[in-house]
C-alpha cells in the first residue's frame, strides 16, 4: 500500500475525458479469465471429493460411478446456476441413508428417477421463492436430523471397517455387532485403522512443515496412505471396482406404489433442500470473515441456489448419479483455500469428469475398508458436541433428542416430522406455562415472572401482586418476549392502586414494550411497541438509547425561573433557573441510573465472567475522539470485543523519539504485544474537525497543543496535494469535498505509519495481524472499508446485504 494514497475522483482542476451521452467508451472484447485462487482452490476441493464422493457411493450401495457422477454434476451445474458462489455441491453424507432406503426399496433406476422428479420439485419450490421460509425450521430438528443420519451411517460403515457386510437398519446392524466383532478381519481393520489415524494425525501436525503438509487435504492422505500400505503389504482386500461407463445404468420409469414413490421424492427434496440452504447460508457467514472477500463475492441468493441444486438433481438423476446437495466440508475448504469465484467450483467439477476418464486404473486400488473409514469418520462428526451445548442452552435438547432418534429408528422423513410436532409441543408449553415468583428481600418486595405473560397467566399473576403489602416499595421483574392486553391491564390496574396508596412501584426485565416508571410515579405499559431495553426509565421520557441527551425530544417539564418565570428547554446547558452544570449532571444521572435498571441486569454475567478472565479483545480499533462516533454501535460490538483508542483525528504518529506519541505507541503495543489481537482497524468519519483545521491552518503563528498534534497528520496533507498520484475514492461516488478527500487519505496514510512501529511489523511478517481501514459517514449512517491495494485505495460501502444473519 503506498504512503500517498491514490484515487480515481476528478476534481476541478484536473482535465477528465467526456464521452458522448450515446457513444460509450470503447471497450476491448472480454476474455474469460480464471483467477489462480480459484484454480489452486479447485484442486483442493477436488482431492476432497474425489474419495468422499466413492466413500458415500459405497455407504448407500449405489455403483460407485454414481458417486462421481453427482460430484461433477453438482460442480458444473450447481456451481454454474446455484446463487451461493463459493458453495461447492456433490453427493452428500447427510443423503446417505436416504438413498440407501430408497435403492433397497425401488433399485438404482427407479432411485435416479426420483432424484429427478425432487429436482423438479426443488425447481418448482425455487419459483414460487420459499427458499429462505425453509429456513423456518428449528435449528435443533436440523442438528438433531444430520445427527441421526450421521449414527445411522457409522454403525452401518462400521460392519465394513470390521470386515463385514453392513444390515438394512439401524437395529439390526446393532444386533449383528456381536458377532462381527467376533470374525474380524484382521486385513481390513488394519487398513481402517491406518486410515482413521491419518484422518485424526494430518491436521495436528506441528511446525512450520506442519503448516506446508496441512495444505494437502487429510481425506486424501488417509485414504493414498492406506492404499498405498495395503498395496505394499499385499494385503488380500475388497477394492474398488469401477465397471465400464458403457454398462452404467441411467435413470428409468418410477416402479412402485404411488404413496411410496411420493413420500420419497418429498423425503429427498426436504433433505437436499434443507442441507443445501444451511449450507449456503454457513458459506455467507464464512466469507464475512475473511477479509476483503465480501466486496469480491456476492450474498447467496437462497432462491437462485434452490434453482441450482434443483437443475443439478435432474442432471445427475437423469445420468444415473446420487442425489447433489451442498456439501459443508467441501465448501469450507473452498473458502479456506482462497477461492473468489464460482470458477472454483466448476473447475473442480472438471477435475472430476477427467478423473472418472482417466484415472480407473488408479482408483481401483483403493480398499473398500479404506473408503468405509472415510465415511465413518464424516457420520461420527455429524453429530457435533457443538451443536448438543447450542441445543442445551436454548432448552430444546428435547427436540434434538427426539429426532435423531426418530431418524435413527424410524427414517428421515418420520424423524423430521416428530421432530417438528415435539418442537410445537414445546413452544405451546413455553406460551402456556409462566412461572411467577414472590420474595421480599431487605424491605423490598420482588415480583419475578419468568415467560410469556398471556391471559392464562393473569391469575397466578394477581395473587402474587396482592402478596405485596401497602405503602411498600415493589419491583415486578418482566422476563419474558410477550405480553397481551390482559395482563397489560392487570399490572397496570395494580400499579395505579399501588401507588395512589402511598407504595412505589418499578417495573423492569426483558420483556418487550414496557415504559417504566421512576419510584413514586405512575408509568405506562404499551405492550407491543418498543423494546423494554430501549425505553429510558423515566416518566413522559419515550427517548432511544442511541438518541443524544441534548437532541431528546422528552417535553419534560422544567422548573420555573425564580428570576424571570422562564422554564429552560429540555436538555440544554444553562437553562434559565439552573446552577451552571445541573443540566449536564441530571442528563448523565439519568442516564446512568437507566444502565443499572435496565442494562446492567442483563450484562452483569458477563462483566463478570470478563472480571475473572480479564479481558481479551481480538481488534484493536483506532477511531477519532468525535461524539457523533459510537464505536459499540457502528461496529455491533460488546464488553470484551475491542479494545479502542480514540484521539483527535484517529492520527497514529509515527514512531521514534521526537515525532512519537508515548500514549499511542503504548496503546499499539500493548494490544499487539500482551492482548494479541488479531486485527488493527483505523476509522476516520466524514466532517471530522481536525481534518478541516489542518485544511485551514496557516504557517507560523502559535504553536498551541491542537497544532503540535496535527502535525502527525501533515503527511496526509502532503499526499492530497500531490497530483502526481491518484487519490483514496469511494466506490460508487466522489468525494463531497476537500475535508471527505483528505478524511480518506489520513486513513491511508496512519495504516502506513501503523506499519511502522516495530510491534506491528513483527507481527504482520508472522502473519498474525491484519490492518483494515474504514470510514462512517455520519449523516448517511453508512459504514465504508478500505478494499484496494498497492495504488488503487478504494473503499467500499458495507451493505445490510453482504451481512450473514
Amino acid at each position: 500500500m503506498s504512503a500517498c494514497v491514490p484515487t480515481r475522483t476528478a476534481d476541478s482542476t484536473r482535465p477528465k475525458a467526456i464521452n458522448p451521452p450515446h457513444n460509450p467508451p470503447p471497450s476491448s472484447p472480454r476474455r474469460f479469465r480464471i483467477a489462480g485462487a480459484d484454480i489452486s482452490a479447485s484442486i483442493a476441493v477436488f482431492l476432497i471429493a474425489l474419495p468422499l464422493s466413492l466413500g458415500i457411493a459405497l455407504a448407500t450401495g449405489a455403483p460407485l460411478q454414481a458417486g462421481l457422477v453427482a460430484a461433477a454434476v453438482g460442480g458444473l451445474v450447481a456451481g454454474r446456476l446455484g446463487g451461493a458462489p463459493l458453495q461447492v455441491s456433490g453427493p452428500a453424507a447427510g443423503l446417505t441413508v436416504v438413498t440407501a432406503d430408497l435403492i433397497q426399496r425401488y433399485g438404482w433406476r427407479t432411485t435416479c428417477a426420483i432424484t429427478v422428479l425432487a429436482g423438479l420439485a426443488q425447481l418448482g419450490l425455487g419459483c414460487l421463492r420459499v427458499a429462505r421460509s425453509a429456513l423456518a425450521v428449528s435449528p435443533a430438528i436440523v442438528h438433531g436430523m444430520l445427527a441421526g443420519i450421521g449414527v445411522t451411517i457409522a454403525v452401518a460403515q462400521l460392519h465394513i471397517v470390521l470386515g463385514g457386510t453392513p444390515q438394512s437398519s439401524v437395529l439390526d446392524n446393532v444386533r449383528a455387532l456381536p458377532a462381527q466383532l467376533a470374525d474380524l478381519h484382521p486385513a481390513a481393520v488394519s487398513v481402517s485403522a491406518l486410515t482413521l489415524a491419518l484422518l485424526l494425525l494430518w491436521p495436528r501436525i506441528p511446525g512450520r512443515a506442519g503448516r506446508l503438509l496441512r495444505r494437502i487435504p487429510a481425506a486424501l492422505v488417509a485414504v493414498a496412505g492406506a492404499t498405498a500400505a495395503a498395496s505394499l503389504a499385499g494385503l488380500t482386500l475388497p477394492k474398488v471396482d469401477l465397471p465400464s461407463w458403457r454398462s452404467h445404468a441411467l435413470a428409468g420409469l418410477p416402479e412402485g406404489p404411488v404413496l411410496g414413490l411420493v413420500a420419497a421424492v418429498l423425503t429427498t427434496t426436504l433433505v437436499c433442500s434443507v442441507q443445501s440452504l444451511l449450507g449456503a447460508v454457513a458459506v455467507d457467514k464464512l466469507v464475512a470473515g475473511r477479509p476483503g472477500l465480501p466486496a469480491r463475492v456476492s450474498r447467496s441468493d437462497l432462491d437462485r441456489e434452490l434453482l441450482g441444486q434443483g437443475a443439478a438433481n435432474i442432471v445427475s438423476g437423469s445420468l444415473g448419479g446420487l442425489p447433489v446437495a451442498g456439501v459443508a466440508v467441501r465448501s469450507s475448504a473452498n473458502v479456506q483455500a482462497g477461492a473468489v469465484s464460482r470458477n472454483s467450483t466448476m473447475v473442480h467439477g472438471v477435475l472430476v469428469v477427467v478423473a472418472a476418464l482417466l484415472m480407473v486404473p488408479i482408483l481401483e486400488f483403493i480398499p473398500l475398508a479404506s473408503l468405509a473409514a472415510l465415511v465413518m469418520a464424516v457420520g461420527i462428526q455429524m453429530v457435533s458436541l457443538h451443536h448438543i451445548r447450542t441445543v442445551t442452552r436454548h432448552r430444546e435438547v428435547l427436540v434434538y433428542a427426539v429426532t435423531t432418534l426418530g431418524v435413527v429408528l424410524l427414517g428421515v422423513l418420520e424423524g423430521v416430522t416428530l421432530g417438528i410436532a415435539v418442537a410445537v409441543a414445546v413452544a405451546l408449553n413455553r406460551l402456556a406455562h409462566t412461572r411467577i415468583t414472590h420474595e421480599e428481600k431487605e424491605g423490598v418486595h420482588h415480583v419475578h415472572v419468568r415467560g410469556q405473560l398471556t391471559f392464562l397467566a393473569v391469575p397466578r399473576l394477581s395473587r402474587a401482586l396482592h402478596l405485596v403489602p401497602q405503602g411498600v416499595h415493589a419491583v415486578v421483574e418482566l422476563d419474558g418476549s410477550f405480553m397481551d392486553h390482559a395482563a397489560y391491564e392487570t399490572l397496570q390496574d395494580w400499579q395505579n392502586t399501588h401507588t395512589a396508596r402511598g407504595g412505589t412501584a418499578e417495573l423492569t426485565g426483558r420483556r418487550a414494550g414496557v415504559r417504566i416508571g421512576e419510584p413514586g410515579t405512575t408509568a405506562d405499559l404499551h405492550p407491543g411497541d418498543g423494546d423494554s431495553e430501549s425505553a429510558t426509565d423515566t416518566a413522559g421520557c419515550r427517548c432511544r438509547p442511541w438518541t443524544a441527551w441534548r437532541n431528546h425530544q422528552c417535553d419534560r417539564p422544567q422548573a420555573a425561573s425564580p428570576h424571570d418565570g422562564r422554564s429552560g428547554g429540555p436538555g440544554t446547558p444553562g437553562a434559565p433557573g439552573r446552577a451552571p452544570g445541573e443540566a449536564s449532571g441530571h442528563e448523565l444521572a439519568r442516564g446512568i441510573s437507566a444502565f443499572q435498571r435496565h442494562t446492567a441486569p442483563l450484562v452483569r454475567g458477563e462483566l463478570a465472567r470478563l472480571a475473572r478472565e480479564g479481558q481479551r479483545p481480538s481488534q484493536l480499533f483506532l477511531t477519532c475522539a468525535d461524539s457523533r462516533l459510537v464505536t459499540s454501535m457502528i461496529t455491533s460490538s460488546g464488553p470484551g470485543d475491542l479494545f479502542v483508542v480514540r484521539n483527535v483525528g484517529n492520527l497514529v504518529p509515527p514512531p521514534g523519539e521526537e515525532s512519537g506519541d508515548d500514549s499511542v505507541a503504548a496503546a499499539i503495543e500493548y494490544a499487539v504485544e500482551v492482548l494479541k489481537v488479531r486485527s488493527i482497524t483505523v476509522c476516520g468519519h466524514s466532517g471530522c474537525g481536525a481534518m478541516q483545521a489542518l485544511l485551514n491552518s496557516e504557517p507560523g503563528g502559535a504553536q498551541t497543543p491542537l497544532k503540535r498534534w496535527l502535525r502527525h497528520a501533515l503527511p496526509s496533507l502532503e499526499c492530497l496535494a500531490d497530483d502526481s498520484r491518484p487519490w483514496a475514492r469511494l466506490a460508487g461516488r466522489a468525494p463531497a469535498d476537500a475535508v471527505e478527500q483528505l478524511c480518506l487519505t489520513n486513513v491511508v496514510q496512519q495504516l502506513e505509519h501503523l506499519r511502522a512501529h516495530d510491534s506491528v511489523s513483527r507481527a504482520l511478517r508472522d502473519g498474525a495481524l491484519e490492518l483494515h481501514g474504514m470510514y462512517f459517514h455520519v449523516g448517511e449512517a453508512q459504514a465504508y472499508l478500505l478494499t484496494g491495494m498497492d495504488g488503487d485505495e478504494v473503499f467500499d460501502r458495507v451493505r445490510a446485504a453482504d451481512v450473514s444473519v
